[in-house]
């Protein structure tokens, strides 16, 4: 669609409620669709990093341990 027919541009796609010069990046809330969907900047906190760290760890020795074999109870 042209830009006549379809008056919504790349611009107008993202809304920034919190303009830059008022707050921090982390600080500011990007709205889409009309203020449905809204994103903010953040950071992973480190006891979720473990608990992703454990659970790899866990699938790596769960993997190596019972990987093949024909399953429980049929040791032929």
């Amino acid at each position: 669609m042209s830009e006549k027919t379809n008056p919504q541009t790349k611009d107008d796609a993202v809304e920034k409620s919190n303009p830059p010069e008022e707050t921090a990046v982390h600080q500011q809330v990007e709205e889409y669709g009309g203020g449905h969907i809204k994103a903010c900047h953040g950071r992973i906190n480190g006891w979720l990093i473990v608990v992703y760290a454990a659970l790899f760890l866990w699938a790596l020795y769960y993997g190596y341990t019972y990987w093949g074999g024909l399953g429980p109870g049929l040791n032929y």
